[in-house]
């Protein structure tokens, strides 16, 4: 019996992404310089206060027992203080936030929560792919929706209720998005609310870039729309405004029932994240926020280092307006490669990692996701590997093949 022959792992695809993670780790252990723009592995470190923090709890003698799986109170308090200094939107510590293992074991464990066998649940596709898989392993039907926020966008919405059987009874919604780096005002948030109410659907908003945007165009949150909470839950996470990805502390926020089901899920799978580690936490919430622009405005530096190299290489790539990445369609000349073998011949003949498409749903085909996570001078150096690459394929550096 292999482990094909269980049900949900007969339920889930071959993980692409992994077959160039693979392809990197074992260049890397046979010597080679990868530059890794493929997974988004912040490579700055958190604050010193937060690290200090974590420190001086952790040799606390009762600091090392089990801690509060829905999150230490004050922790919970910095979150709602959190969103009341940012969005303007209030929240009760006790009733309608709780901390998760990161903003992937939340959304698992909400999909586990509230999704019986044969639910449908709109997701975006292309999708960070805990989007769909989350509920597909519950055992959940997913029905895709496009990532564009426009008329198509509500379209197809009206279309799924329409034609889905059941009728769907969550989406998902992902902005800034990851892979696409797409954004949303405030509007779109309001007719989404609007919707959700009128076809009663259930709304999961995953705001894990809320301090990665550029251009002087602050990100907004759903729960921002009066009566949002009647219906929206919504992930936030410390894993990329305060470069602490490996921490896993992240937060869910918002409708009160689905914030006790979630807990309630939680409250029989974990205890919750080190005690230390959600103090550390506190100090990031609670104190100096000046690491946020600092973080914000690498990063800007980095994409705009990256749009102009790559350019100059050969390969135009959009700005992205938010999120640490940039969504960057194939090189015209070699889009018949493919995502997946287009991103193997990067990594085997360029030194370059990057995601292919593919790997975040079926119309992210002819994209790569490119990840700011080297530094300036990693990422000209990269471009330059780029542009020998492209021209042993017979495209030059303005792009013609």
């Amino acid at each position: 019996m292999s482990d094909d022959d269980f049900y949900r792992i007969k339920r889930l695809p071959p993980y692409v992404i992994a077959e160039v993670n693979a392809m990197r780790a074992a260049a890397r252990a046979g010597g080679e310089d990868i530059i890794d723009l493929g997974m988004g592995n912040p490579d700055l470190p958190p604050p010193p206060h937060v690290i200090d923090k974590l420190c001086e709890v952790a040799r606390k003698p009762d600091a090392h027992g089990y801690s509060q799986s829905k999150g230490i109170p004050g922790l919970r308090r910095a979150q709602a203080n959190y969103y009341a200094r940012r969005f303007g939107v209030h929240v009760d510590p006790e009733t309608e936030v709780v901390v998760t293992m990161g903003s992937k074991e939340g959304l698992a464990s909400l999909a586990t929560a509230i999704t019986a066998p044969g639910d449908v649940v709109l997701a975006p596709n292309p999708s960070y792919p805990i989007h769909t898989f989350g509920f597909i392993i519950a055992g959940a039907t997913i029905r895709a929706v496009p990532t564009t926020p426009d008329e198509a966008y509500f379209r197809s919405l009206d279309r799924a209720m329409v034609f889905t059987v059941p009728r769907p009874s969550v989406l998902v919604v992902n902005y800034p998005s990851n892979p696409t780096a797409e954004t949303v005002d405030l509007a779109f948030y309001e007719r989404l609310v609007d919707w959700a109410r009128h076809n009663d659907v259930l709304i999961i908003s995953d705001l894990a870039y809320s301090e990665l945007y550029y251009d002087g165009r602050p990100t907004r949150s759903i729960l921002e729309v009066p009566g949002a909470k009647d219906l929206a839950i919504e992930f936030t996470s410390l894993s990329k405004t305060f470069s602490m990805a490996g921490w896993r502390i992240g937060f869910a926020v918002g409708n009160a029932r689905l914030i006790a089901a979630m807990t309630r899920v939680k409250s029989y799978l974990d205890y919750g994240a080190f005690t230390p580690i959600q103090a550390a936490a506190c100090a990031a919430l609670n104190g100096p926020q000046d690491i946020v622009e600092a973080n914000r405005q690498l990063y800007h530096k980095r994409r705009d280092v990256l749009v102009e190299s790559f350019s100059r290489a050969g390969w135009d790539i959009p700005a992205p307006p938010a999120s640490m990445f940039a969504w960057a369609p194939l090189p015209p000349a070699l889009a018949d490669l493919g995502s997946l073998e287009f991103s193997k011949q990067l990594l085997a003949d360029a030194g370059v990692a990057v995601a292919p498409g593919v790997g975040y749903g079926e119309e992210g085909e002819g994209f790569v996701r490119i990840a700011l996570v080297e530094n300036e001078q990693r990422i000209r150096q990269a471009a330059r590997q780029v542009r020998r690459f492209l021209a042993s394929r017979g495209v030059n550096a303005a792009g013609a093949g």
